[in-house]
C-alpha cells in the first residue's frame, strides 16, 4: 500500500468530521508475552488504516484546516543506542519524509503539543475505551484547556466515537485492498493445498500447522492472521478448536481453519478433508450437504441483497440435506421454523473480512439487515458438526466436523471468490490426495 491509498483515506475521513474538529489515534500497545520478552508487535488496524506507521509509541492527530499540515504524527525520536537493539526508527524526517506526515514531534511531547491543537476546536473525535491509560491522557488534555477558560480558551464541547465513521470506511475496500486481500487469500489457498498433499494418518495435528505457516512464510507472509484449528475426527467438532495437539487417525476428516496476514490485511479459508485421502460414505454424504450450502449462499453475495440472505439460503440447503439422509425429521419449514438444524449448524454463515479477521462494520443498519455493495469482503462458511455427544444420531455419523470457507467480494455485477484457488469439491480433493 502506498502513502497515495493513505492520504485519501485521510482526506475522506477529515471531510467527514469537518472543521473545527481534532482526530486523535493513539498506536497499539507493546504486550508482554512473558519475562524480557514481547509478543511479535503488530499494529493497532483503524491506526495503520490512516498511517501505514508500523512503530509502537505513537500517536496520529489529524486536524482539518491547519494552517502548518493538517496531518500531525508524534512517534519515538531516532536513537542509536536503542536502535543497535531493536533496528531502525523513523524518527521525526522519516514520518514526514516516508509516511507523508505534514508534521511530526516527538512523542515525549505530546503533553506540551497536543492540548494545544484542541484549542477552540468544537469536537474531538476519539474511541474511548480501547486504550484506558490513554483516554485519562485524553482527559486531563481537556480538563487542562477548561482551566484556561478564564483566559479565553475554548474547549471541545463533544467528544465523538471515531470508530463509527472509521469502521464504515473500512468496510468498503478500495482496489489496492483487494489486491492485497486477493494476494493473502491466494497465499492461504496454496498452503491448504500443501496440508491436503502432506496428510496421513499417524501424523500430529501440530503437524499439519507446521505446514501451513511453512507455507505462508514461504510465500511471504510472516504471520497467520489468527491461531490456527487444525481439529481431526471430534476436535472437528470443536468450532475454536486451536490445540491441535492430537493424532490424526485412519478414517477420520480433518477441519482445517487458517488464514494469513498480508500486509495487516487477513484471509480466512475452512477446508475439511480426509486423513487418508478417501471419504467414507457418511462423510461424503455430509460434506456434499455443506459444500451445497456454500454455493447456495455464495450466490446470494450480490449488489441489493442484504447480508442475512447467505445465511438464509444455507440454512435452508442444510436443513433439508438433514431431512433427506434420515437426521431431521418432518418438513423444511417446520424444522427451519422451530431451529432444528442448530444442533448441527450453529453458527453464522459469515462475517465481514478485512484489517481484522472478523472485520469491523455494523451488520444492521436501523435495525435492518445490511444491504450488499461492491467493495465489502465477506467470508461464506456454512458446517456441519455431528459430535458423539448426539447419541440420537446414528453412530455412523459420529465425530464428523465440516466447514467450508471462502473469501468472497461483492463486485458491481455479484461476486468474487478471492479464495477459489483452494480445492473443496470432494472428487477434486481426493484426486489432489493420491496425487
Amino acid at each position: 500500500m502506498n502513502n497515495t491509498e493513505y492520504k485519501r483515506r485521510r482526506k475522506h475521513l477529515m471531510q467527514i468530521m469537518g472543521e473545527d474538529a481534532v482526530a486523535i489515534l493513539p498506536a497499539a500497545l507493546v504486550r508482554m508475552r512473558n519475562r524480557d520478552a514481547e509478543f511479535q508487535y503488530r499494529q493497532d488496524s483503524d491506526f495503520h488504516y490512516v498511517t501505514g506507521f508500523d512503530e509502537p509509541e505513537a500517536v496520529a492527530v489529524l486536524v482539518p484546516g491547519r494552517e502548518h499540515g493538517e496531518y500531525i504524527l508524534f512517534c519515538r525520536e531516532n536513537d542509536k543506542k536503542m536502535e543497535i537493539w531493536n533496528g531502525p526508527r523513523a524518527g521525526q524526517d522519516g514520518a514526514i519524509k516516508d509516511y507523508a506526515a505534514d508534521d511530526s514531534f516527538p512523542i515525549d511531547d505530546i503533553d506540551d503539543i497536543l492540548p494545544g491543537l484542541l484549542e477552540n476546536k468544537e469536537k474531538v473525535y476519539y474511541t474511548m475505551g480501547v486504550h484506558p491509560d490513554f483516554d485519562q491522557r485524553v482527559i486531563k488534555w481537556v480538563n487542562r484547556l477548561r482551566e484556561q477558560s478564564r483566559m479565553g480558551v475554548h474547549t471541545p464541547g463533544e467528544f465523538v466515537a471515531l470508530d463509527h465513521q472509521l469502521h464504515d470506511m473500512r468496510l468498503y475496500k478500495s482496489a489496492a485492498e483487494v489486491k492485497v486481500m486477493r494476494k493473502a487469500a491466494q497465499i492461504s489457498a496454496q498452503a491448504h493445498i500443501r496440508a491436503m498433499q502432506f496428510s496421513k494418518p499417524g501424523i500430529y495435528e501440530y503437524q499439519l500447522e507446521g505446514e501451513l505457516l511453512h507455507s505462508f512464510i514461504q510465500q511471504g507472509a510472516r504471520f497467520p492472521a489468527y491461531s490456527s484449528i487444525v481439529g481431526g475426527g471430534k476436535n472437528g467438532c470443536i468450532l475454536h478448536y486451536v490445540e491441535n495437539r492430537d493424532t490424526l487417525k485412519e478414517g477420520e476428516l480433518v477441519l482445517i481453519d487458517a488464514g494469513a496476514e498480508l500486509e495487516c490485511y487477513a484471509a480466512d479459508i475452512s477446508r475439511t478433508f480426509p486423513v487418508n485421502g478417501k471419504f467414507s460414505k457418511e462423510q461424503r454424504a455430509l460434506y456434499d450437504i455443506v459444500l451445497a450450502a456454500q454455493y447456495a449462499a455464495i450466490e446470494q453475495v450480490k449488489p441489493g441483497n442484504h447480508w442475512n440472505d447467505p445465511h438464509e439460503a444455507a440454512i435452508k440447503v442444510i436443513t433439508q440435506g438433514l431431512i433427506d439422509i434420515g437426521i431431521l425429521k418432518g418438513k423444511l419449514e417446520t424444522n427451519i421454523k422451530k431451529e432444528k438444524y442448530k444442533d448441527f449448524y450453529m453458527h453464522r454463515t459469515g462475517h465481514w473480512l478485512g484489517m481484522d479477521v472478523h472485520d469491523v462494520g455494523d451488520y444492521k443498519v436501523d435495525d435492518e439487515w445490511r444491504v450488499l455493495e461492491p467493495g465489502m469482503v465477506l467470508t461464506v462458511e456454512p458446517g456441519l458438526y455431528i459430535s458423539s455427544d448426539h447419541e440420537k444420531v446414528a453412530k455412523k455419523w459420529h465425530n464428523i466436523g465440516i466447514r467450508i470457507e471462502d473469501d468472497v467480494l461483492v463486485t458491481k455485477d455479484g461476486h468474487d471468490v478471492l479464495s477459489k484457488d483452494a480445492p473443496k469439491d470432494a472428487d477434486e480433493i481426493e484426486a489432489l490426495m493420491v496425487g
